[in-house]
């Protein structure tokens, strides 16, 4: 009975000080134009070997102006020229205490890459890009 107690107890001990673990932001968002609120694109964000990337699964016009995927011409190295649709853009994160870190977002109409970190809050996805010191954070909604 003693050392039940005592087991308990420090179960108890032990548990107050782990911070539960950040909502999984793995599903389907929506990114959105935060001047015009219209979608963008989809996200699907998913796991793999225990890190998190995301994939665009549709965008508002898929075709070019000659019936074509659009491509990401302004990406760099095995993304450049690769089609928007199937784009993997979320890349590398993992589970760093209640946020996703350590991986990159590349933003297919300029093509450039940022440090990335993202999390749930209020169901809904903060995605942040890096540029040193700076840092710019959107919120995704989730996608039907």
């Amino acid at each position: 009975m003693k050392r039940l107690a005592l087991l308990a107890a420090a179960t108890i001990a032990l548990g107050a000080g782990l911070a539960p673990a950040g909502e999984s932001p793995v599903g389907k968002w929506k990114t959105v134009d935060e001047k015009t609120g219209k979608t963008r694109s989809e996200v699907e964000v998913f796991e793999q070997g225990g890190r998190i990337f995301g994939r665009i699964t549709s965008i508002p016009e898929p075709l070019d102006k000659d019936g074509k995927p659009k491509i990401c011409g302004k990406c760099a190295g095995a993304d450049k020229d690769k089609p928007i649709i199937g784009l993997v853009i979320i890349k590398d994160l993992r589970l760093d205490g209640e946020r996703y870190k350590g991986g990159t977002i590349t933003d297919p109409e300029d093509g450039k890459v940022y440090k990335a970190e993202v999390w749930v809050e209020d169901g809904t996805l903060k995605v942040r890009g890096y540029v040193a010191f700076f840092y710019r954070t959107q919120t995704w909604p989730k996608a039907n």
